[in-house]
């Protein structure tokens, strides 16, 4: 998995790519996270190029959330296909972790 970051107002867009699965590239995405949670900027996971997410990879999911919102913060998802939304669905996240389809939309919710 590949993550690309970049800062737009106040807010930390972590672009990921590949796979979110149990491997070494996890420990990197909580770095990254505990890194935005740190400076405290709200935090946009754009999942677009995420094509299958396991149970570790959502496990990781509520952890960044749980992380973010401990420090005040908020987490939103962008781009979520619709198997990641099923799996979001079943672990009853659907109405804590917002998703958006469009990133403007994502950062304008942040105001």
């Amino acid at each position: 998995m590949e993550i690309v970051g970049r800062v737009v107002g106040n807010v930390t867009i972590l672009e990921l790519r590949g796979k979110l699965v149990l491997d070494e590239e996890l420990r990197r995405l909580r770095a990254e996270v505990d890194s935005v949670v740190d400076q405290g900027r709200e935090l946009l996971l754009n999942l677009q190029a995420v094509p299958y997410v396991d149970s570790a990879g959502l496990g990781e999911i509520v952890r960044t959330h749980a992380t973010v919102c401990r420090q005040g913060g908020r987490l939103k998802l962008l781009h979520v296909n619709e198997r990641i939304q099923g799996l979001l669905a079943i672990a009853h996240l659907q109405s804590v972790v917002e998703t958006f389809d469009s990133e403007a939309a994502a950062l304008r919710s942040f105001s």
